[in-house]
């Protein structure tokens, strides 16, 4: 099939838009339906039990307190603690049985016999299933009220006392009243959990959380887009066979080819400076997986560490708890990762180019001020932020914003999307001598596009206040999250990893070029669009279903090309002989490939399945997937990208393997021992619990304290800790190697031995065969 990159860009641009009108129309949608805070919740006879500014300001104490980074509110936080939806909705309904029976037969519940429970059971379900959505105002039945107040006093004497045994503080909430609020929002979510939307026989969650005791179930389309994905599955199989044979993309060749030697490589002061990014990268790299390990232990002792309470009097609950913990540790991931890439993307430049921009190195020094301050004053802030050191708005503009990978005060925020805009004008100018000689579609193009798209779709993380309501909140909380994953940095990595092939001469520019353009159109046509299996259960509306049955199912077709291009490139790898200089990081780049197909790709297929996901959404199967896809779609590859930089910059006579070597081994020994020793069996046995007992117990401190749970929590201990120790092995190599870096050889424009050939080999043509 004869194909031109003029016409794949086209196909990538129209791709691009089409995915921003989709999901600015789903924006327009989810405003137009989202669920109201009714003004008023009042009982029987009128009284008010709680206000909409009760509901609102619990949101805020719910994000303030970082209490998504403890639990779950609709099945999105952390796994630690219970859902708060799911939590309060199974209170509600026992408190309402209660009720009945003290109001009816004066016992207890547990003490009546089994016919009149079964009678107290239909009618809570029936009363349940058939309250009736009021913006205005809710209408409460007396045993609702009755329920309300238990769970505001449960919340209380859990949130605000503390309960050590379920891992929290005391005084994680500081004062009663605003426990109070917290669960009059858990219990507004659970509200809109039961409760059909108008016009629609489902709720606002399509019915979730499970809870057959008061009347949720997975409904009818739930099953009906499970099937359609699985035929979708094998369809889209079928289409990427196809692709790969109606259109030869080219493989990096190394036989016959003259692959440039490190020292015959000139060097710039950017460069060089460069390498302080992997440097920062590799210890905030080794700082997450230790905190890795403390959240790992937390499961097996909540309320210590080792007995270290007991033995020291260090209570490390109370000066790290959990939720301050696992907030770095998400942070530190993101952290990490993109620092390595920012660093990845300077040093690229002059590499291709041979050209050093002026003042080029003063300005990637202050990138790298600007990084260590807001690195360093975002999580100073979480710390601040949750502790309640800030007054009034400050707690969400310099503390802790509270939500999910978006944790950092706003002005930190602010600051990361000022240092991502700055990053690519860097980029921009170190490849201005390839964007004046190239077509827009040009390698040097697609790097800057990525950039700026990492900026553009971060934005979305502005349009939501504490105010916004949580449903809304969500819609945009995702836009920044997945799209990141499975849009604009899919699309980055494409064009690094085709940046640092032609840097090797394994591949032309023109065929790296199609290449690029090829699948990031297939990441882009899926990934985009297949944010929407995020929104099924957080009160969006019924045609994000369909949507993101769809499309998620779809996402899983690029990760077979981006498997078979890794392994290509282990194939030119494996042909280049033993003296292949760049061997290392060929490693990592192809470990990152397999491990992003298996996490991303097989792990994330079956939980986005609807009738899956419907019972595990927020369990461990979530948690393995998270790590597989993390480390496979971007640590990895960033690992690969710093060892490609360091086999650069590092004085030949003082290069070694063997620590790198002993730190790919325990990174991927590590991480699947963790994910099949543990995070697996753990997940099953939670999708087993929900689909038998009910969400709630899924999630419950009874489920996670069970004999056989516990036993496979310390079995993640041995996966962590070599985990941990490549993790150090890594940062303690880079460091070794940063002392004998090479001296910088190139002036501000030199003539260079990649830019000579990627110069000589000017891209006049726009239409080319398959074998260009």
């Amino acid at each position: 099939m004869q194909i031109s990159r003029k016409q794949l860009a086209a196909f990538l641009v129209t791709i691009f838009v089409v995915n921003l009108i989709v999901m600015g129309g789903g924006a327009w949608l989810s405003y137009a339906n989202e669920p109201e805070i009714p003004d008023t919740i009042v009982g029987p006879d009128g009284q008010t039990v709680a206000t909409g500014d009760d509901v609102q300001s619990g949101k805020a104490v719910f994000q303030e307190n970082g209490l998504m980074n403890q639990g779950s509110i609709l099945g999105h936080g952390s796994y630690y603690d219970t859902d708060y939806t799911a939590n309060a909705l199974e209170l509600k309904t026992e408190h309402m049985r209660e009720y009945y029976a003290q109001e009816r037969h004066g016992q207890d519940y547990s003490q009546l016999n089994a016919s009149i429970q079964a009678g107290i059971d239909q009618e809570v379900r029936q009363e349940l299933q058939s309250s009736e959505y009021e913006p205005e105002q809710v209408e409460y039945s007396a045993a609702e009220v009755y329920a309300h107040e238990q769970v505001r006093e449960e919340y209380v004497e859990r949130y605000h006392d503390g309960d050590r045994e379920r891992g929290v503080p005391a005084e994680q909430i500081p004062s009663v009243e605003e426990a109070e609020e917290f669960a009059d929002f858990a219990l507004w979510t659970a509200w809109i959990s039961h409760t059909d939307r108008p016009g629609s026989e489902a709720s606002f969650t399509n019915d979730w959380p499970y809870s057959p005791d008061a009347g949720n179930e997975a409904g009818g389309p739930v099953m009906t887009w499970s099937v359609i994905a699985m035929v979708l599955l094998v369809a889209g199989a079928g289409a990427a066979i196809w692709l790969y044979q109606s259109i030869e993309l080219p493989e990096p060749e190394a036989a016959g080819v003259s692959i440039p030697h490190p020292r015959d490589i000139d060097l710039t002061p950017s460069q060089l400076l460069s390498t302080r990014f992997v440097l920062i990268g590799a210890l905030l790299f080794a700082a997450q997986t230790f905190l890795g390990g403390l959240l790992a232990h937390y499961y097996v002792e909540r309320d210590g560490f080792f007995g270290l309470n007991e033995l020291i009097g260090f209570d490390i609950l109370q000066w790290l708890p959990w939720s301050i913990a696992r907030t770095w540790h998400v942070d530190l991931g993101i952290l990490w990762i993109a620092t390595m890439w920012l660093g990845a993307g300077l040093f690229l430049a002059p590499l291709l180019t041979g050209r050093e921009p002026p003042k080029q190195a003063r300005y990637v020094k202050g990138l790298i001020g600007a990084l260590l301050v807001v690195a360093v004053g975002g999580l100073a802030g979480i710390w601040l932020g949750i502790n309640n050191v800030f007054d009034g708005q400050l707690w969400w503009l310099l503390g802790n914003e509270g939500l999910e990978y978006l944790e950092i005060g706003r002005v930190w925020q602010f600051g990361l999307l000022v240092g991502f805009l700055g990053w690519t004008a860097l980029v921009a100018r170190g490849f201005k001598p390839l964007l004046d000689r190239e077509p827009r579609y040009g390698l040097a193009h697609m790097i800057v596009y990525a950039g700026g798209s990492i900026g553009l779709l971060f934005i979305a993380g502005f349009l939501y206040t504490p105010q916004t309501n949580i449903v809304t909140t969500e819609f945009w909380r995702w836009w920044v999250v997945h799209m990141w994953v499975e849009g604009v940095f899919e699309f980055f990595i494409v064009v690094v990893i085709a940046l640092t092939l032609v840097s090797m001469n394994l591949l032309t520019k023109k065929s790296a070029e199609k290449a690029v353009i090829f699948q990031a159109a297939l990441v882009m046509g899926s990934g985009i669009i297949g944010v929407s299996h995020h929104y099924w259960w957080v009160g969006l509306p019924e045609a994000w279903l369909p949507i993101g049955s769809v499309f998620s199912t779809l996402e899983f077709i690029p990760l077979l090309f981006i498997l078979y291009e890794a392994l290509g490139q282990y194939r030119a790898m494996d042909t280049a002989g033993t003296d292949f200089p760049y061997r290392m990081a060929f490693y990592f780049i192809v470990a990152s490939s397999v491990w992003n197909f298996f996490g991303a790709g097989v792990i994330g297929f079956f939980i986005n399945l609807p009738l899956i996901s419907y019972y595990q959404t927020g369990t461990y199967l979530t948690v393995a997937h998270a790590h597989g896809a993390m480390f496979g779609a971007f640590g990895l590859l960033a690992m690969g990208m710093a060892v490609y930089i360091l086999r650069l910059t590092t004085r030949d006579s003082h290069w070694t393997n063997r620590r790198l070597r002993w730190s790919f081994w325990l990174c991927n020994v590590g991480l699947a021992a963790m994910i099949f020793l543990s995070l697996l069996p753990i997940g099953f046995l939670q999708l087993e619990t929900a689909f038998t007992q009910g969400y709630a117990a899924s999630r419950s401190l009874e489920f996670y304290n069970g004999g056989l749970v516990q036993t496979l929590f310390w079995l993640r201990m041995p996966g962590d800790t070599l985990l941990i120790l490549g993790a150090v092995v890594f940062a303690w190599d880079v460091a070794a190697k940063l002392l004998f870096q090479r001296k910088a050889t190139a002036e501000e424009t030199t003539s260079h031995v990649i830019a000579d050939r990627i110069f000589g080999d000017r891209d006049t043509v726009d239409t080319v065969s398959d074998d260009d």
